[in-house]
């Protein structure tokens, strides 16, 4: 761990002027909960190499060869999700329920008059949820070894503040509210000089800590695609993408005092973030697909990196209850009142990691060609993503930005590394009724850290007389770290959370 935190410092120094922090990267770069229809989501999300579905336009779009006529469909999803904490061995749990529209669109499709050669084309528009940013998290705990108002002393000491004033007013975002509020107040030295800075919490008495994070939001692709047919034997697709992104977290971290003594100058402190990101991006999937023989199929994808151009808006607030300590009642201070009323303001470009996805799938029955006698089928992704190729750049060229964004992609390449996920899944066939089953692991980001995703998946299908109707049900089990905040020179106790969510998906569709 202390490669990261050396890494950190530099940022931590200057975070209260910028508010992207490594984080960011991550969350718009581990796309775990990838969307698509009821029916790939029940079989893991797999199918790179399957073809002929509409979740193709986001997999791979060589799969939307395989089309010989349109269909259109909709897919709305419900998910219930349960997170539990352990902070400083306190174990904790909250819950959350969100509503999202999957993949949805329509393909076109048609054979051409080529004897040899291109069998067919096929177009295709859709909207796709690739990230669901809907959680609710809560974690409580015991601390006597340090304070979250230490980062305010330590943005004091990085800056080498010696005058109040700068204090007071500098750094609205950070050490400032919590000057202004006396959390941290000055230290007298000889002939009334100023010896330092020092926090009225104290741990060493105890300090019980509570974090709240409530975050909703998500990722949504709009994607246009075409895919083209080669003999029935290669297919050929590509796809521009569109994501549209909007995070919205409101964080709420409190101190309180865990002797409940009324007279040692501290009964709690309390300090709320607002940030929220929109931003747009564009980036490109391209695709083949090749059948060796009938019954087995072998897909290669690659995604380009993402190109975002994202605005944040950044406040933040303090609230203290000191028992009298530089004047009697409760002081509140927000960020706004030191900028004129205004939110901070970031405007950058984030670049997330390039993606290449291997696949394979074999089919069952007799005559795999005509879809009425197929018996179903089995299908497995491997997807290698490099997180740390993740980057932050400036769109003003301005040189305090460039400085920070070159330390803070520093600090992701030490942070980061790359992982591997695959995806599984089957089908089985009967007649107008299908089942399925899958599942899918999200390998670790982190270099030192542990964290994964593991889903379990499962669903029905309906075909008859053009239409189709499809269940799934994906369970979900994440495994993550959240630090509450980070310190230069004491040990960071993360909280370790596990989140379990259900989703029940359905897709409604009939052929053009």
């Amino acid at each position: 761990m202390k490669t990261i935190f050396l890494g950190l410092f530099f940022i931590m120094a200057v975070s209260y002027t910028y508010a992207q922090e490594p984080g960011d990267a991550l969350r718009y770069s581990y796309l775990s909960n990838p969307g698509g229809t009821a029916r790939n989501q029940a079989i893991g999300g797999a199918g790179a190499s399957l073809g002929g579905e509409f979740s193709s336009l986001f997999i791979n779009p060589a799969g939307l060869g395989f089309y010989k006529t349109g269909d259109f469909v909709m897919t709305p999803s419900f998910s219930l999700k349960k997170s539990n904490s352990n902070y400083l061995n306190s174990p904790e749990n909250a819950t959350d329920n969100s509503f999202n529209l999957g993949a949805t669109g329509f393909v076109l499709a048609g054979p051409t008059r080529n004897q040899k050669g291109l069998k067919s084309v096929a177009f295709a528009f859709g909207v796709n949820r690739v990230a669901d940013f809907n959680n609710h998290i809560f974690y409580k705990g015991t601390n006597k070894n340090s304070s979250y108002s230490e980062q305010y002393l330590e943005e004091l000491v990085n800056n080498n503040v010696t005058d109040p004033n700068d204090a007071a007013s500098k750094y609205p975002y950070g050490s400032s509210l919590a000057f202004n509020t006396y959390l941290i107040d000055t230290l007298q030295g000889p002939n009334g000089t100023l010896q330092g800075y020092r926090t009225l919490a104290n741990p060493a008495t105890g300090l019980i800590q509570e974090n709240t994070i409530n975050t909703t939001g998500g990722i949504t692709d709009l994607s246009l695609g075409v895919g083209f047919n080669i003999n029935d034997k290669w297919y050929f697709g590509g796809t521009v993408s569109f994501p549209f992104l909007h995070y919205s977290r409101v964080g709420t971290y409190k101190e309180s005092d865990a002797t409940n003594n009324p007279n040692n100058n501290f009964n709690y402190f309390q300090v709320t973030e607002n940030l929220d990101t929109k931003g747009i991006g564009i980036n490109g999937k391209f695709g083949v697909i090749y059948k060796p023989v009938e019954k087995a199929r072998i897909g290669l994808a690659v995604f380009t990196p993402t190109a975002y151009q994202v605005t944040d808006d950044y406040t933040t607030s303090i609230t203290t209850d000191l028992e009298g300590y530089g004047g009697a009642g409760i002081k509140q201070q927000s960020s706004t009142d030191l900028t004129n009323g205004q939110p901070l303001e970031s405007k950058y470009m984030l670049t997330s990691p390039w993606r290449l996805i291997l696949s394979g799938s074999y089919l069952f029955g007799e005559n795999i060609e005509n879809v009425t006698t197929q018996k179903g089928f089995i299908t497995a992704d491997v997807e290698y993503v490099n997180y740390k190729d993740a980057s932050f750049h400036d769109t003003n060229n301005d040189a305090d930005a460039n400085d920070y964004y070159h330390s803070l992609n520093s600090t992701i390449g030490n942070i980061y590394g790359s992982a591997i996920n695959a995806r599984l899944g089957g089908e089985l066939k009967l007649n107008t009724f299908m089942v399925r089953l899958g599942g899918a692991y999200y390998g670790n980001p982190y270099k030192t850290e542990s964290s994964d995703v593991v889903k379990v998946s499962t669903g029905i299908g309906y075909r008859s007389r053009g239409i189709f109707l499809d269940l799934a049900y994906v369970y979900s089990m994440v495994k993550d770290v959240n630090y509450p905040y980070l310190l230069q020179d004491k040990p960071n106790n993360p909280a370790y959370l596990k989140n379990n969510s259900g989703a029940i998906v359905a897709s409604i569709g009939f052929k053009l």
